[in-house]
């Protein structure tokens, strides 16, 4: 059973992650910072004509505005990833189906995928994005191998139908980013920049054993 995070010190601001993404609650876990989840329920329509990066930024910063309302003395954290094939947007397949037609249109292609964070504290008027572009280079893959792959991973919640962090390495030849984390769904150093910016060092306020957040 996961032990619930420790309360923030009357000094640390409250820090929530606006996202209900499994695999962005366990990456900001690892800065060992005690934290909340809320969904941010927003809309993530593209707009006409809307670029990939500009879509994964606006809607980070949506997420978190949304959340911020919820809370306006925290530091909330909001995140989203697109997949920009030729500058059109790709995101979660959500079926099989469009999973394996993702996989075949980046087959033996550079794929970026653009991960933007916002940080966002109503109460002090802090605003903070960024966006962590990131190059992957896919294989040439055989229909035999993309629906192995699916079968046995169901990636369907992921934006290009891969996890990079699982058997989806064995789709890739090669990966260029400088935040490692950002593939996965969240940049690190770009959230652990903007969190001491905001007031939140996670060297200075990381508990010894927090292992994950808590649902708001």
């Amino acid at each position: 059973m996961s032990q619930a995070p420790s309360s923030p010190t009357p000094s640390q601001p409250r820090l929530v992650l606006g996202s209900t993404s499994i695999y962005r609650r366990e990456l900001l876990a690892r800065l060992r910072l005690p934290f909340e989840v809320c969904s941010p329920q927003v809309d993530e329509t593209p707009l006409p004509g809307e670029a990939p990066a500009a879509l994964a930024r606006r809607l980070a910063l949506a997420k978190a505005q949304a959340v911020a309302a919820q809370f306006p003395a925290a530091l909330v954290i909001g995140s989203d990833q697109v997949a920009d094939v030729d500058g059109q947007s790709i995101g979660k397949p959500g079926t099989h189906e469009r999973a394996v037609e993702q996989l075949r249109a980046m087959s033996g292609r550079e794929v970026v995928f653009q991960t933007a964070v916002a940080v966002v504290c109503t109460a002090r008027s802090y605003v903070a994005q960024d966006l962590a572009p990131v190059k992957v280079r896919f294989r040439t893959l055989s229909d035999a191998e993309i629906e192995q792959y699916l079968r046995v991973e169901q990636p369907y919640d992921c934006a290009g139908s891969a996890k990079s962090e699982g058997l989806g390495i064995a789709l890739l030849e090669a990966i260029e980013s400088d935040d490692p984390t950002a593939l996965i769904g969240l940049p690190l150093i770009r959230t652990a920049r903007m969190l001491r910016e905001g007031g939140l060092n996670a060297l200075t306020s990381a508990a010894p054993n927090t292992a994950t957040g808590s649902h708001a």
